[in-house]
């Protein structure tokens, strides 16, 4: 079970997730997940990636990601066995080409004019959920496990509709607040203005919920589909706690960086040498800043988050379940940070490697059916339907999104 304090505790973790039945219940079996990845071997890969695709002016990236892909994968074991990746990064080239595209008419556009720019900003959003959506169809459908591919089955209705509702909601309070702005009334200005910063603040988590909803209730491995019971109420919270926890490493951040800039001033006033003394106190505390201010929320919200969606994630026959405690995330995200500013940089394969072992090992797959019954009962479907690789082919492009 998860601790008290996680948030995910207080979800319907005891309530089974139901999407078919293959069978009579079991005894539920858990299967942790193992990263054996190396981060010298990953900085080999990784060096040769970045070099290729300077030189090649971008031209590389599919085939880098590719090569990362398929080794993280290859390295992630669920059950004793690899996941693989089978993307064909001359397919991807096409997406990576596509995605310039659009990038580069909509600099082109804003160079020309403000107006042009907002409608090549538009045309672009608006053709953002298909391009989403065909990313995650092509993810999946090159993954596989023991050799049977996922699918993502989400529809296109539904891929706009994950972010048209949070922003027509959005726009709606921004409306209220613009007329309060109006009136020219203090009142009605300082209204309008929380009005606005409340509706921005309340639109990402909800945006956030939606989209998360719509990725992991469409999960699809031979028969089995994934539903998704978490509720935007349980990312609220998590949301409020890490503003709460930002807003008091803040707060005390401010009044140790006051009480430095005090002792400074004291310092000055008495002669040179208690000046610098005081001055070089101040480095340490603009560190502790940084570290208050992003170390610590970040990694707090990615835990519990990470935690909330995947504990919530799953079947009658096979779910998910993740205990990725705070502690050990804050502690590799300094320890990546350090090394990262002192390396310039070149830490980060290894860091990338590091957090992928804390976050995948994190996670366990409970099933109430043996895995290999699963696989050959999925197999045999998967055969007698005729499915089988022609799900690689429900998107022929990969965004990078």
């Amino acid at each position: 079970m998860l601790q008290s304090d996680d948030p995910s505790a207080s979800v319907r973790d005891a309530s089974p997730l139901i999407t078919g039945n293959l069978g009579a219940p079991s005894p539920v079996q858990r299967h942790p997940i193992e990263f054996t990845g190396s981060g010298s071997e990953y900085f080999r890969i990784w060096i040769v990636n970045l070099l290729l695709t300077l030189v090649t002016f971008g031209l590389y990236y599919p085939w880098a990601k590719v090569r990362k892909l398929r080794y993280f994968y290859g390295n992630t074991h669920v059950a004793g066995h690899a996941l693989d990746f089978h993307g064909d990064p001359k397919r991807m080239l096409r997406g990576f080409l596509l995605m310039a595209a659009l990038l580069l008419v909509y600099n082109v556009a804003l160079k020309a004019s403000p107006l042009a720019g907002g409608i090549a900003f538009l045309i672009f959003m608006a053709v953002w959920p298909a391009l989403l959506r065909a990313s995650m169809q092509f993810r999946l459908a090159n993954t596989s496990w023991r050799g049977l591919r996922l699918q993502f089955t989400g529809s296109l209705k539904d891929a706009y509709l994950v972010f048209l509702i949070p922003v027509l909601v959005m726009a709606g309070f921004f409306g209220v607040g613009f007329a309060l702005i109006a009136t020219k009334n203090m009142a009605g200005i300082v209204a309008g203005g929380l009005l606005m910063v409340m509706a921005y603040l309340g639109a990402l988590p909800y945006a956030y919920y939606r989209f998360k909803k719509y990725q992991h209730q469409n999960y699809v491995y031979g028969q089995l589909r994934t539903e998704f019971r978490a509720s935007f109420g349980d990312v609220v919270k998590i949301c409020l706690k890490t503003f709460g926890l930002a807003i008091g490493l803040g707060i005390a951040a401010s009044v140790l960086v006051g009480i430095i800039g005090g002792a400074s001033l004291v310092g000055m006033g008495g002669g040179a040498r208690r000046g610098a003394e005081a001055a070089a106190m101040a480095f340490p505390v603009m560190i502790f800043v940084m570290v208050a201010v992003y170390a610590v929320p970040i990694p707090y919200i990615q835990s519990r988050m990470q935690n909330l969606v995947w504990t919530q994630t799953g079947c009658r026959d096979l779910r998910f379940k993740s205990q990725l405690n705070f502690g050990p995330m804050l502690k590799q995200t300094l320890i990546n940070w350090t090394l990262m500013v002192f390396t310039l940089g070149l830490y980060w394969p290894f860091a990338a490697i590091a957090m992928a072992r804390l976050r995948l090992q994190a996670v366990s797959i409970h099933a109430r059916i043996d895995l290999d019954t699963l696989v050959s009962r999925q197999k045999g479907s998967l055969h007698r339907e005729g499915v089988g690789d022609a799900a690689a082919d429900l998107a022929g492009i990969d965004f990078g999104l």
